[in-house]
């Protein structure tokens, strides 16, 4: 045995600079806190925003997850000699579907995470 040298040691986890360590009763609250959010995730593919744009001539179901789930026209809107206007129209449309959509999205898991912004989960 080389002089100097303790057999009988045993290393122990090092907390974070700082001192502070995660103790049970954090984990489990991240623990918590990651259920809920997989929950609210799975929740809101099945919530529905419908959204009206271009003055009511078009309506959009999109889920809490982003995903178009219908799309109707007002058939006033539908002029075939103005095809590049509808297209126009729709894109603007679905645009913004899809920001109230994560507006949505985003209250939702703000409301479990209390506003701690979690890397990966919108």
């Amino acid at each position: 045995m080389a002089k100097g040298r303790r057999t009988d040691f045993v290393p122990r986890a090092s907390a974070p600079a700082g001192g502070m360590g995660i103790n049970s009763n954090t984990l489990q609250r991240i623990q918590q806190m990651q259920d809920d959010m997989k929950r609210t995730q799975e929740e809101l593919e099945h919530e529905i925003i419908n959204v009206t744009a271009a003055g009511g001539a078009i309506t959009i179901a999109v889920s809490g997850q982003q995903r178009i789930q219908s799309i109707k026209l007002d058939p006033a809107l539908v002029d075939p000699n103005d095809i590049g206007m509808l297209e126009d129209t729709l894109v603007a449309a679905v645009n913004e579907a899809i920001v109230a959509s994560q507006a949505h999205s985003a209250k939702r898991l703000e409301a479990v995470t209390g506003g701690v912004n979690i890397p990966g989960f919108m």
